[in-house]
């Protein structure tokens, strides 16, 4: 990989032509027409709830390269809101930011989307860790006594999620999840969101990838309910190396790890402005996502 290539970071997008639908801390959404929308994934990255000023070289490719090869391989479980990545079946007037748009992004159905999120989780860490530690359960879920820090659960548990006032994710119980969105629908997302996750990490596993834990998210379309957002990904999931695992403490990652480390490491206090990252922090934070993609995949990233 060239450097001129691992330095170049895209934080921004303007497609003057296109409605801007959604911004998020890494992707921004296009309304295209009523049926479709563009998803185009930058290479920004947030730490403790901000966005920091650095960019991620290529992270925003392996966000969607790495969505698509899941979107394929799950296909079979449920449909999902891809209609295609090829840029060259993108809408004419989108023709001249091809090479911008290539490799991270998706032209997609737009779906309405249900305000629950989906997490599953194989491992106790994060924030059902602290949970755990608190009251011997997550979500409401009763665990077994003397569980250690990223433990494998006998089972894998589905721990629902809503997004609060203040922006960050709240674990909400099965039942309350049935008050919002009906218990029919709750035991369908359910049931879709583990087979989903047993399904992926059983392969990663065989990839010497453990996914500790997940986040799907779900809409509906004509084709009933439908995957959405991004899947499986190294910022929807903690991805740790199997030939590291070691319970009983925090695990190395695929993420942004380094990241985090370098500002506990520089004592920032976590209100903004949010500082630069160094050129190393960020290049091997972009190693990591790399290594990700290559390591599930099998095959290079496309850049």
């Amino acid at each position: 990989m060239t450097s001129q290539l691992l330095d170049t970071v895209i934080l921004q997008t303007d497609f003057p032509e296109l409605e801007l639908y959604a911004s998020g801390k890494v992707r921004d959404v296009y309304r295209v027409d009523n049926e479709r929308l563009l998803f185009v994934a930058t290479d920004r990255i947030s730490a403790f709830d901000y966005v920091l000023v650095t960019g991620i070289p290529h992270k925003g490719r392996v966000l969607t390269q790495l969505s698509l090869f899941w979107f394929d391989f799950l296909k079979d479980i449920v449909p999902n809101h891809l209609i295609t990545a090829d840029v060259n079946r993108y809408p004419g007037s989108l023709s001249k930011y091809a090479d911008q748009l290539r490799g991270r992004s998706l032209l997609v159905m737009r779906a309405d989307m249900f305000a629950i999120e989906c997490v599953v989780r194989g491992y106790i860490s994060g924030s059902a860790w602290k949970e755990y530690k608190s009251n011997g359960s997550v979500c409401g879920i009763a665990l077994p006594k003397g569980l250690r820090e990223s433990d494998a659960l006998p089972e894998p548990i589905f721990t629902p999620a809503i997004k609060a006032t203040s922006g960050h994710d709240e674990n909400i119980s099965f039942e309350e999840m049935c008050k919002r969105a009906g218990p029919e629908l709750s035991r369908e997302l359910r049931d879709i969101s583990l087979n989903l996750y047993k399904t992926a990490a059983d392969y990663a596993r065989q990839r010497g990838i453990i996914i500790a834990d997940t986040k799907f998210e779900f809409g509906r379309t004509p084709l009933g309910v439908t995957l959405g957002d991004e899947v499986l990904t190294p910022d929807s999931s903690r991805f740790w190396p199997a030939d590291k695992y070691e319970p009983g403490k925090a695990q190395d990652s695929f993420d942004k790890q380094y990241v985090r480390d370098y500002l506990e490491q520089i004592r920032w206090n976590k209100q903004p402005p949010a500082p630069a990252l160094p050129q190393e922090v960020a290049r091997r934070t972009s190693e990591k996502y790399l290594a990700a993609y290559r390591q599930l995949t099998g095959r290079e990233l496309e850049v």
